[in-house]
């Protein structure tokens, strides 16, 4: 597969864009003024206890105070000490009431960003992440090892790796992908560089304040080059020379091997639009989603949860209806998957696929659907098709989607995401003019109106207008506004 990494960094924003055979796979987005939070570490301070809810509210300078659940909590805040990392991740065997009071300060790591109206979440579990490795400096000598090796083999030659090198040190580590194949050497230059951060901040810690933040998890482009930024990659192209050349310091310390992947992009058309990806995001950010069969799906999020419907569209098939809904349905798989590693989805998603008759057609698609997710980086947990064709799953969410980072609630509908129709309106009209007129002794009642509705009652609904004169005696003057939004209108009496 050809992998290319695609940055476009304006003094106002930053994007990074993922490319899989010039495909947009994934897109990040940071912007200076709301620069993301998840990996920063802050000395906060606990604000309220919850013991109903096992979790406590804690201040780490934001608007919204942070959520801290019980099993986030690591006992050696003060007296009590964690035995073992068993220990250190049951926290429902221990009260949180027993574990923190108001007034305390602790130092926390956002591990989700604030979404919607609900605040960060946090842990006190701080990790730390290198290029080769995670640090875990809360568990004692544990040591995790990436699913994504495979081989046995290379697997335990990291672990005695790790373990020889960290001997002593009363911390954790888990192992990342990236780490297969490497040298000591450098498995040990991200140890060093770890545990280098890691008395930075502890010594930070001492001297600050709570609430006050005491690490900043890298820029974007950086955590790019940390995550993203494999031997896999064929190219990592960027369009600002002042980062180009940041980046080529650090490949220059860490990475040397890959610098002949790094590239400026020196042309006059705007990166993203040269490389088709601007046209993705918006295709993007529509509700509908067309499959080349001519079926489609359609993607509606909310608060609580995604719903993606499964239509067959202008797809009318060859042989039966039987087929037509089995090859729509197992073409919708792969574009739903597609599009919730693109739109970043998270939390609670339910997929309506299109009726099936057959079991063995049903059982096709739950593992088309099982074998697609396996692609996704991001862990998700799938349930069976239900008895009403319906697939309920869960896809971890630790950032914005796509469309909240990018988009905000229509003004106009007020996020509902549609508005009363222009007959609605003319009939809500026709009431509150009824209810002025009857109490009205005057001769006149001015209306003030949308353009459309204006054209409404002036045309077909003219006869509605006409009946409220001639039964309360007044003359009614309509008037256009063309500030006024659709669904606004306004009214005045003259005596």
């Amino acid at each position: 597969m050809s992998s290319d990494i695609i940055v476009n960094a304006a003094p106002y924003e930053t994007r990074v864009a993922l490319l899989e055979n010039n495909q947009l796979v994934e897109l990040h987005v940071e912007r200076n003024c709301d620069r993301g939070i998840v990996g920063n570490i802050y000395k906060g301070k606990v604000v309220r206890v919850l013991p109903g809810m096992q979790a406590a509210f804690v201040d780490i300078g934001m608007d919204r105070a942070a959520f801290l659940y019980v099993r986030d909590v690591y006992e050696d805040f003060d007296e009590l000490q964690a035995e073992d990392i068993n220990e250190i991740l049951n926290k429902e065997e221990v009260p949180i009431q027993d574990l923190l009071r108001e007034g305390q300060e602790v130092p926390v790591q956002v591990s989700k960003e604030p979404i919607g109206q609900k605040g960060a979440q946090v842990t006190s579990h701080i990790s730390l992440p290198g290029r080769y490795l995670v640090l875990l400096p809360t568990a004692s000598n544990r040591i995790g090892i990436s699913r994504r090796i495979e081989n046995e083999k290379k697997k335990q030659k990291l672990r005695k790796t790790v373990e020889k090198l960290s001997a002593g040190i009363n911390a954790g580590f888990i192992v990342r992908t990236a780490s297969e194949d490497r040298k000591e050497k450098d498995i040990q230059t991200d140890m060093e560089y770890l545990f280098g951060t890691w008395n930075d901040i502890q010594a930070r810690k001492q001297k600050a304040s709570a609430p006050s933040l005491i690490h900043q998890e890298l820029s974007l482009v950086m955590r790019a080059v940390r995550d993203l930024f494999t031997d896999d990659i064929n190219r990592f192209i960027i369009d600002n020379e002042e980062l180009y050349i940041d980046v080529q310091k650090f490949l220059d310390r860490f990475l040397p091997q890959l610098k002949p992947a790094l590239q400026l992009y020196e042309y006059d058309e705007l990166i993203f639009e040269h490389y088709g990806i601007e046209l993705e995001i918006n295709k993007a950010l529509d509700r509908k989603v067309w499959l080349k069969s001519g079926g489609y799906i359609v993607i509606d999020q909310t608060e609580a949860l995604t719903a993606i419907d499964v239509n067959t569209g202008r797809f009318v098939g060859k042989r039966n209806f039987e087929e037509t809904i089995l090859k729509t349905n197992i073409e919708a798989v792969k574009e739903i998957v597609y599009q919730l590693r693109l739109r970043n989805i998270g939390g609670l998603i339910i997929i309506d696929f299109i009726d099936m008759e057959r079991k063995e057609d049903q059982e096709k698609v739950f593992n088309a659907l099982e074998k697609a997710l396996k692609t996704d980086k991001t862990k998700s947990t799938i349930l069976k098709i239900s008895e009403l064709g319906l697939v309920e799953m869960t896809r971890k969410r630790v950032r914005e989607n796509l469309t909240r980072t990018l988009c905000e609630s229509c003004s106009y509908c007020e996020g509902r995401g549609f508005i009363k129709s222009k007959l609605s309106i003319c009939y809500e009209i026709f009431r509150e003019l009824s209810k002025e007129a009857y109490s009205h002794n005057g001769r006149e009642i001015t209306l003030y109106v949308h353009p459309d509705i204006a054209e409404l009652l002036y045309d077909t609904e003219r006869g509605g207008i006409e009946r409220i004169e001639a039964e309360h005696g007044v003359k009614i003057i309509i008037e256009v506004d063309s500030n006024f939004h659709q669904e606004q209108y306004e009214m005045t009496k003259v005596t």
